[in-house]
């Protein structure tokens, strides 16, 4: 193969000794070896010379050979090459024609040369082959040194030890090493950027002969080192015509282009598969650290090792973020694909960092543009990290690829998702940015409604916790603890409430009630029959004369059907008088008893119009306990509500005698399910002597 051959092999096969077995090149050629005297007489003729002119070696033995093997017309000219090659010593070589004893007439290749015996004698060899032989000895040589060297296929041709003899330029093009880098030098000196050692696999095929055909090979090769390659390898064993182990060669084809399409299109589904996820997983709850986890956790490890969600501490107060000096951010939430010191280096959730105008992160939230690494300096870590500690340990994390997008939604700049990449070898490239962006972008519609509902959220908790009332510090022959809950993230605020009112003549007035429906509205309604309760209290009316006020008022209320429940002690008589407005009973523990539920007059929700309210008396003396609460403390989805009641007595029973305000504290405990759908108003008293 030109300059890109190997001496190596022909030193090698020089040392093989007279044993080793002939290549088979000379049979191909069936070269004919004779021998004249100083006057032009056949003194050796070998066999092939037998097949070659036709005559035997009992015929042309001590022949002329002018006279045996050439036409007359060409006779002297033949007697004139041997008197010049028996005369100068010098070598002929080239074509002549011949007879053959059939007569015909063929054209032999010829190399003739003077030789020399121990006496001085001097002889002449002539080796002779059959031109047509030799043509096509070096057509098919020429061919095969064409085809290796203008092939698009790489080729190599290594000996028995692997180590390389040839290789084609195609090869040289697709790995990006020259011949020279691999001629002499084993496989496994030369292919040390493979995953895998090859030369196990190669001398198997040596040893057996079984040929590996279509081996896919994903490599990153010296001369680009930065990207995926992808061959087709085939390895197969050299013989020669008798079998003789030569040694080994493999082909490589480039097939990179089909391989980065296929995963092109791998990605892009995986890319839709990823956004398609974030719409079902992004925004579960209107919960703003949940949003900011899902988002986290989606793009980890599918985009990136290490994922932060950080928020503009500004946005989360409905200020305007400044464009000037450093950012504070509020860290929501971070994702690792492995327990990492980068993960150890982003701010951790719930706390505040505040980051300098020159860092990347305070540039994408203030540009509103994504920014991007690929490839990451010691420089960028310090542009990268709040500070030289945790730039520290984004370098000792191996922090190589950097992207932040910005989170934006309805044009406002919330914050950024920032991305690392540490064991993935890829950099982040424009695709990845523009993948970051989408999901960014819909996870941050899902936390600007969640910071939306949880300002909306807070307005309405301070509104009903501003209508809530103290309960008085003495109240007559009393002792009151009271609660309110309000509902857990997936849900607004409602309207439930509680009070106790001082009363003439010692009584004390014991008010729970629940306005059906949510949000502000429903804590705007609460207050305004909070109000009036305590004013149609203060006349001391009676309690059914109470709710029937109330439910009066309600009839021009724009707002749903509302329960209650209105409880009058009087501590001289030692009892309550006690109506129910479509409320549940009230739990009534006796000295010396289990807790129950009242069997009260259930009578019809305030708003309702035209139905009478029914008191019942009941006695309340020192030591006995009364629990008014709204539903819910005992309703739930998966549990009958007969169930929940019992579990509430039981809890009554088991609080017995304690301090109230543990009470209160314990039944929440017990009925009260983390995050629950409906707010709590629970207010329990205590006969004193």
């Amino acid at each position: 193969m030109g300059t890109t051959e190997s001496s190596r092999g022909a030193v090698d096969r020089s040392v093989a000794g007279a044993a080793a077995p002939p290549s088979g090149l000379l049979d191909r050629l069936s070269v004919a070896a004779v021998v004249l005297n100083a006057n032009g007489q056949v003194v050796f003729w070998s066999s092939k010379a037998e097949e070659l002119f036709g005559y035997t070696a009992a015929e042309a033995l001590g022949q002329y050979a002018a006279r045996l093997t050439v036409h007359e017309e060409h006779r002297d000219q033949l007697i004139k090459l041997f008197a010049e090659v028996m005369e100068s010593g010098t070598d002929w070589a080239g074509a002549f024609p011949i007879r053959h004893k059939d007569g015909s007439t063929r054209l032999v290749e010829f190399r003739n040369m003077r030789l020399l015996d121990d006496l001085g004698d001097p002889y002449a060899l002539g080796l002779a082959a059959d031109q047509a032989a030799v043509a096509r000895v070096e057509r098919d040589a020429a061919l095969a040194v064409r085809l290796v060297s203008q092939s698009p296929i790489g080729l190599a041709i290594l000996d028995p030890d692997l180590r390389y003899l040839a290789v084609n330029p195609a090869l040289e093009r697709i790995t990006g090493q020259s011949a020279a880098e691999r001629l002499g030098r084993s496989v496994g000196e030369v292919l040390t950027f493979l995953d895998t050692d090859p030369e196990a696999r190669l001398r198997h095929v040596l040893e057996t002969g079984e040929s590996v055909v279509d081996r896919h090979i994903v490599c990153r090769p010296p001369a680009d080192p930065d990207h995926d390659h992808a061959w087709s390898v085939s390895y197969y064993r050299l013989e020669d015509s008798a079998g003789r182990v030569l040694g080994l060669a493999y082909s490589v084809i480039d097939v990179t282009e089909r391989h980065r399409a296929a995963a092109e299109a791998t990605q892009a589904r995986q890319r839709l598969a990823l956004i398609a996820r974030a719409s079902a997983c992004v925004g579960s709850t209107l919960d703003l650290e949940t949003t900011a986890r899902e988002l986290a956790d989606l793009v980890v490890p599918v985009l990136a090792d290490v994922a932060a969600v950080d928020v503009l501490d500004s946005a989360l107060h409905g200020r305007t973020a400044s464009q000037e000096g450093p950012a504070l951010f509020r860290a929501l939430a971070v994702s690792a694909t492995h327990s990492t010191v980068v993960a150890h280096a982003a701010d951790p959730p719930g706390g505040l960092a505040r980051y300098d105008s020159d860092r990347l992160i305070t540039r994408c939230v203030r540009t509103g543009e994504p920014v991007l690494v690929p490839r990451t300096t010691r420089g960028d870590l310090q542009r990268i990290a709040r500070h030289g500690e945790a730039a520290a340990l984004l370098e000792a994390g191996g922090v190589h690829s950097y992207l932040a997008v910005p989170l934006m939604a309805r044009g406002e700049v919330l914050g950024a998702l920032d991305l690392v990449r540490t064991r993935n070898p890829a950099p982040f490239d424009d695709d990845d940015a523009l993948l970051a962006s989408e999901l960014a972008a819909r996870a941050a519609v899902c936390i600007d409604n969640a910071r939306g509902y949880q300002a909306q959220r807070r307005a309405a908790l301070t509104l009903q916790r501003s209508l809530l009332p103290e309960v008085p510090s003495h109240l007559p022959g009393l002792e009151v603890a009271c609660r309110y809950q309000p509902a857990g993230a997936t849900s607004e605020i409602g309207g439930d409430w509680y009070d106790a009112i001082p009363l003439r003549s010692d009584e004390t007035a014991l008010i729970v009630g629940d306005v059906m429906g949510s949000g502000i509205n429903a804590a705007a309604t609460m207050g305004q029959l909070r109000s009036a309760a305590r004013a149609f209290a203060e006349l001391d009316l009676a309690p059914a004369d109470v709710l029937y006020h109330l439910d009066h008022l309600m009839e021009g209320v724009e707002q749903t059907i509302t329960t209650c429940i209105y409880c009058a002690f009087d501590p001289h008589r030692g009892q309550c008088r006690m109506c129910l407005a479509g409320h549940l009973p009230p739990a009534l523990l006796r000295v010396g008893h289990a807790a129950r539920l009242l069997d009260l007059p259930t009578g019809a929700p305030l708003g309702v119009g035209g139905v009478p309210f029914e008191a019942t008396t009941v006695p309340f003396r020192p030591g006995d306990e009364l629990a008014l609460y709204t539903d819910g403390l005992v309703e739930t989805r998966s549990e009958p509500i007969d169930a929940r009641l019992d579990t509430l007595l039981d809890a009554l029973t088991a609080m017995r005698g304690r301090d109230l305000e543990d009470t209160c504290d314990r039944i929440l405990e017990i009925l009260r399910p983390p995050g629950g759908e409906d707010d709590v108003a629970l207010l329990i008293a205590r006969a004193q002597p």
